[in-house]
């Protein structure tokens, strides 16, 4: 036992660094080489470590994670700021406003990078639109909003209320995918940001918000205090990035990542060297990164299911002989499947923060029901005359349990891991939109970017790691099923 416990606890810590400052990032192509430009420069200023936790599946998430201290920085938007997350009345707030609001939080914004990344409407061009305002009186338009832009304070429903729509309400699609359903008449009408280097070469309207509705997004890094106190060198590397981007600069480097397919780490390194930063960086590549990721999902899933192990056959074994308690027990594990997935993810992120730990537990919980499920099905399936028969011969009910009942009830509890190691793996693919990596990255990437290449760089290992889990489980399966005559 104490073995095992040393290999999960070091299976744990492997790969479990420690930074001097940890940067965060959203899941859209601009926040991402945003916060590689702040992790370069803070890095070749200063010298120190930064962790990147990249691909945090949006606002909440992300300020979350920085209000927690799970990460001490990422890029984001005063409009964003002022809207999404202090829900203020105030269409638009001040520097100095903003500044105060968040003070009570320990939190503060730094110097403007330059840019107004607004919030634009965009429209298929044979529609003939030129403004928001001519959106009031139609009601025959496809409408197709970013899931975010629906739910935000200063999005679609406020939009809507805002220039009088008379839509029906729209249903959520992924950003990523919208600009694709756009060029294909999927839909009409989507949200879209003004820096987006995809803009530059779709063929799409961009409507003027006549009525003035949406405020300014500029770009700031939004950091915790206590990050300068920490390291008081980083407030300098902040100045030096004070204003250093325009919107049509920004446009460019979205466009190297979103159409050329450069890589973010290689746009910030050529961007801050352009700026005059020392550049004694270690670029990594990030051509493949699937062995990372699959190491990643690997680590996931496999604690997940042992830990899942380690619970559930012995609590599966105790209901066994608690009737009374036992169909509490199964409706509660039974619940917690029915969660989605998304949503669990979500509810950890209060309790346990962001990255691997709220990820891992998620899918302990995950994992629990199958095996439970299993073990106290095998054990009750025990044929009484068996059992009777061993009592008979003067076996005690721990030798009836360990030389019994448990050989039999193996082959429906390997089934109960085989079917959570699989569930495992396929909903670690979510876990990227925490922060806790795995193959997931490349799928959410991929669908961001809209591309299909990237998309099933993550989704064939891991629709290969489940097939190879599943049939490595049958094949133990095999091996212990006792032998009938």
């Amino acid at each position: 036992m104490k073995r095992t416990l040393s290999f999960i606890l070091l299976f744990m810590a492997f790969g479990l660094g420690q930074a001097q400052v940890r940067i965060g990032a959203k899941n859209f192509p601009e926040s991402h080489i945003l916060a590689e430009i702040l992790a370069q420069a803070i890095e070749s200023e200063t010298g120190q470590t930064v962790e990147r936790r990249f691909g945090l599946g949006g606002t909440l998430i992300c300020y979350e994670a920085l209000r927690t201290g799970e990460i001490d920085m990422y890029p984001e938007y005063t409009g964003t700021i002022s809207q999404a997350i202090l829900k203020s009345d105030k269409t638009h707030m001040s520097i100095s406003e903003l500044t105060q609001a968040l003070d009570k939080q320990e939190l503060e914004i730094g110097p403007k990078l330059g840019f107004n990344n607004t919030y634009v409407i965009a429209a298929r061009q044979e529609l003939n639109l030129k403004r928001i305002s001519d959106l009031t009186e139609r009601i025959d338009l496809k409408l197709g909003f970013s899931n975010e832009f629906i739910n935000r304070q200063d999005g679609y429903r406020q939009l809507a209320e805002y220039y009088k729509f008379r839509f029906e309400e729209p249903k959520g699609i992924e950003h990523g995918l919208a600009y694709r359903a756009l060029e294909l008449g999927e839909i009409d009408i989507t949200d879209a940001y003004s820096t987006d280097g995809k803009l530059a070469k779709s063929d799409f309207q961009l409507l003027e918000d006549d009525l003035h509705f949406f405020p300014e997004y500029q770009a700031v890094p939004f950091y915790r205090r206590d990050l300068l106190r920490k390291s008081a060198e980083v407030e300098s590397v902040l100045m030096k990035l004070d204003g250093v981007l325009t919107d049509e600069a920004m446009r460019a480097l979205n466009y190297q990542y979103e159409v050329d397919g450069v890589e973010p780490a290689l746009i910030a390194s050529q961007f801050l060297s352009d700026l005059g930063f020392a550049q004694n960086l270690k670029i990594e590549s990030n051509v493949n990164p699937i062995l990372r990721q699959t190491r990643e999902h690997l680590q996931l899933t496999l604690l997940a299911t042992l830990m899942a192990i380690f619970v559930s056959v012995p609590l599966g074994l105790w209901i066994n002989f608690k009737p009374n308690i036992a169909g509490a027990v199964m409706a509660a594990v039974s619940t917690i499947q029915t969660i989605p997935s998304l949503a669990l993810l979500g509810f950890m992120i209060p309790l346990f923060g962001i990255g691997f730990w709220p990820a891992l537990i998620a899918l302990f919980l995950y994992g629990l029901l199958p095996i439970v499920r299993n073990t106290y099905t095998g054990l009750i399936e025990t044929d009484p005359i068996l059992v009777e028969a061993a009592t008979a011969m003067g076996m005690s009910r721990a030798q009836i349990i360990n030389q019994l009942r448990l050989p039999l009830a193996y082959p429906h509890i390997i089934s109960g891991i085989r079917t959570s190691l699989t569930i495992n793996i396929g909903t670690a693919t979510l876990a990227a939109f925490i922060g806790a990596g795995g193959l997931g990255e490349s799928i959410i990437t991929g669908i961001t970017l809209n591309n299909h290449e990237m998309i099933l760089q993550g989704a064939i290992p891991a629709a290969l790691l489940a097939i190879f889990a599943d049939l490595g489980i049958r094949v133990i399966e095999r091996k212990i099923r006792p032998k009938t005559s």
